[in-house]
């Protein structure tokens, strides 16, 4: 590394990839280890986080010194690469890692990883889900606590076997615990998480929450779905198809009807399927959907997985990443899903027949959220491109500053659209109402979900 180098990253900046410290100590070695459990990284010691280049003064045995020091309170132990540049007459000391490949790496033991400029400490669950990531192996494929082969359905798995034989994309022979062995959803001594969540005998205690909604805070009907995988992607499908509305078409070329669904029932099941397939087994919260007037919103327990981004499942260039490999790998066998991550595309292509429906998806705290929604009006206010209701003109720039900023508060809306406090809450609360807007967590630390 010489001097140009330098300057170039003081230009650029403190990212995912870099961190500047004027000295080194503890936050540098925490920093270190943030970068093994991400992409990897480089510290500049002797930069103040304004980029001033401070220098520092290193000795024959600094560097000796330092490598001991991140050996010794990291596990596994990190050794970097350290290097020294003379930069504006200072000394300026270069710490670079590579992202390491079995994870996470700790530091005192505590786990940090790399989110933007800062270093993010890893809940357990985070830990357990990096770990499994690392080794290539996912939670459904560990053995079920105090399950055994008596605790399973045997009409379950042999309805399983005949709906993939059907396919045709795997051939099962023989009886059914010779086919979960084949498919290594047991063992001689265990029944895999997987086995459980897909043929259980007894309520597997991971639930689904449906509400039908007038309001976010209306509820209309209210069911809660526990049973094994399949049944449970049935049973959603049921309860969808009771609540949305259909029409009839008759076309005057045959005296048989059409029936056109409020929403299109393939992007339903595909999204329902997602959710079960692909949610954060590991999370004790639900699945929860919502069902109003003009939306439906799915809510997934579980982030995207790997290192997957909102905007490559956009654009449908991605490498699929599969957080649940056996419980993915049975709904691929039976026909339910492809294996290669082409849902979101499919759903994508079934709402391109419905003109006014908008699909939107994002990551939410502590999950995923996905959401179909349509309306019949143009929006009269400043809200451009959109169809919804009619807005008033307050409405349409409280729904523009919130796409802006989801966190922004109810004072900070006053101020920018020059009326009261209780002129927005009075607005707010009526675009509550008609499911235009939602409020997810607390009114500090919270946000804004616009849902038109």
């Amino acid at each position: 590394m010489n001097a140009s180098d330098i300057s170039k990253y003081i230009t650029a900046g403190e990212s995912e990839t870099l961190e500047f410290k004027s000295g080194f100590n503890d936050e540098v070695i925490e920093t270190i280890s943030a970068f093994t459990n991400t992409k990897g990284g480089l510290v500049l010691v002797g930069i103040r986080d304004n980029g001033e280049a401070t220098g520092v003064s290193v000795g024959k045995e600094t560097f000796q010194k330092w490598l001991n020091e991140i050996k010794s309170k990291t596990q596994p132990s990190i050794i970097p690469s350290i290097e020294k540049t003379k930069y504006k007459g200072k000394e300026i000391i270069s710490i670079s890692v590579n992202e390491f490949p079995v994870k996470p790496v700790s530091f005192k033991g505590r786990y940090f990883k790399r989110v933007g400029n800062a270093n993010h400490r890893l809940s357990a669950m985070e830990i357990t889900d990096m770990n499994l990531q690392s080794l290539q192996v996912s939670w459904d494929s560990y053995p079920a606590p105090n399950k055994n082969i008596a605790d399973l359905d045997t009409l379950k798995i042999n309805t399983f076997i005949e709906k993939v034989n059907a396919t045709g994309r795997f051939k099962l022979e023989g009886n059914s615990i010779d086919s979960l062995h084949k498919l290594k959803l047991i063992s001689d001594k265990s029944v895999t998480n997987a086995a459980w969540l897909l043929f259980a005998k007894e309520p597997t205690g991971y639930n689904v929450h449906l509400g039908r909604f007038k309001t976010s805070a209306t509820i209309i009907d209210d069911k809660m779905l526990n049973g094994t995988l399949f049944e449970v992607v049935e049973d959603c499908m049921k309860y969808l198809l009771g609540q949305i509305k259909v029409a009839f078409e008759i076309t005057g070329k045959t005296t048989q009807r059409t029936e056109i669904f409020e929403y299109p029932l393939p992007a339903l099941r595909e999204i329902v399927l997602n959710a079960i397939v692909h949610r954060d087994y590991l999370s004790p919260v639900d699945i929860q959907i919502k069902i109003f007037d003009n939306q439906i919103t799915f809510f997934n327990p579980g982030k995207l997985y790997g290192n997957l981004t909102i905007e490559q499942l956009k654009k449908d260039n991605y490498q699929a990443h599969t957080r649940n490999k056996l419980i993915a790998e049975a709904f691929y066998l039976t026909g339910d899903i492809e294996k290669y991550g082409t849902g979101f595309s499919r759903i994508r292509k079934e709402v391109t027949s419905y003109p006014s429906m908008l699909f939107n998806f994002e990551e939410a705290p502590n999950g995923f959220l996905v959401s179909l929604s349509y309306t019949t009006q143009k929006v009269t206010g400043k809200v451009t491109g959109k169809v919804t209701d009619v807005l008033t003109d307050n409405q349409a720039a409280i729904v523009q500053l919130m796409r802006k900023n989801e966190h922004i508060t109810t004072n900070e809306l006053a101020g920018k659209v020059k009326i009261s406090q209780r002129k927005v809450k009075e607005n707010i609360s009526k675009m509550k109402e008609k499911g235009m807007i939602e409020r997810f967590g607390s009114a500090k630390s919270g946000y804004w979900k616009v849902l038109i």
